[in-house]
């Protein structure tokens, strides 16, 4: 099992801001919008850089989304922030009509995915964004892993034409991709080459995974790890050519188990190579208050609930 290692933990919605202002350099035309949740979005430092491009909408998100599809019109990139559940389920509506119909170049931008919001509850939590979002014809959705390849990722959205759905989370995890990455929208990451399981897993997860290899490796289970940042387009070549070697997959993802990563692979192998799947997600059901550690052990998303379907699901290997 390769060894990974990390200096400190950062959140991954610092990576956004990082992004975000890094951005703003290298094109004059990137701009941001957001929706009352400067701090909560990590926008100060492009505001303090870039005030003239910068927009406050308030408290309406529905607006937002339809301001930044007017400003690609006049060639502008823009960048809406706010919490993933404003960023989607509210506005569903504003984003097929007005940014996804039309595929205009909006970058849609949402913190505080998941449980791991935490404290704010069910009402804050969405755990059905990845499924809303996928399912809009010709949008991307990418759900980085840290702080890394979060600000990676930004940077490299602000070079892709279309509409682009970015999701990212509150809390602070292991650090461990490189600062000098190249993100590569739709190219998944190897990050353990093994035989008898493939592990997919995608945003907070992927630590988990890494954490769940190493636990596998000590029973004897060499598994595969593969880091999804990019659930559409999805790196179907990746995912067969793992799954074909051996036999099995676990796909792990902080969203329900119904509309994610987990449905997404599970089409390609119904598709081309029908094999035995677990799913380590949230069971159909909303999350509820407490704190990000205490929800990920209450809904089995960390490292022990990995290994556990992996044992199960290599049992079922013919």
């Amino acid at each position: 099992m390769k060894k990974y290692t990390f200096t400190e933990s950062k959140d991954t919605r610092s990576g956004f801001g990082a992004g975000l202002l890094e951005a703003g350099k290298q094109n004059e035309n990137v701009v941001a919008l957001c929706a009352d949740l400067v701090g909560s979005l990590k926008m100060d430092a492009f505001i303090k850089e870039f005030p003239e491009r910068f927009f406050q909408i308030g408290i309406a998100e529905a607006n937002m989304m339809g301001i930044a599809a007017g400003l690609t019109i006049g060639g502008k990139v823009p960048f809406t922030g706010t919490f993933a559940e404003f960023s989607t389920a509210r506005v569903y509506d504003q984003i097929r009509q007005s940014i996804a119909y039309s595929h205009k170049n909006v970058k849609i931008c949402a913190s505080h995915a998941g449980l791991t919001l935490g404290e704010d509850g069910a009402t804050h939590q969405t755990l059905e964004d990845i499924g809303l979002m996928k399912m809009l014809p010709g949008m991307v959705v990418i759900n980085p892993c840290d702080f890394n390849q979060t600000k990676a990722a930004t940077l490299a959205i602000a070079n892709y034409e279309g509409p682009v759905y970015l999701r990212f989370g509150r809390p602070v995890v292991p650090n461990f991709t490189p600062a000098d990455q190249t993100f590569e929208i739709g190219k998944a990451v190897m990050l353990n080459e093994g035989t008898d399981v493939t592990i997919i897993a995608t945003g907070h997860l992927v630590w988990e995974a890494i954490q769940a290899g190493e636990e596998l490796e000590k029973l004897g289970i060499n598994a595969e790890i593969i880091n999804i940042h990019t659930i559409k387009p999805l790196d179907e070549e990746a995912i067969l050519a793992s799954v074909k070697k051996t036999g099995c997959v676990v796909t792990a993802e902080e969203h329900n188990r119904l509309g994610g990563l987990g449905d997404s692979v599970a089409q390609v192998l119904a598709k081309y190579l029908p094999s035995p799947q677990e799913y380590v997600a949230v069971n159909d059901s909303f999350g509820e208050s407490g704190t990000p550690a205490q929800l990920m052990e209450k809904y089995g998303l960390n490292a022990a609930s990995i290994v556990t379907a992996a044992q199960k699901v290599i049992s079922r290997k013919k």
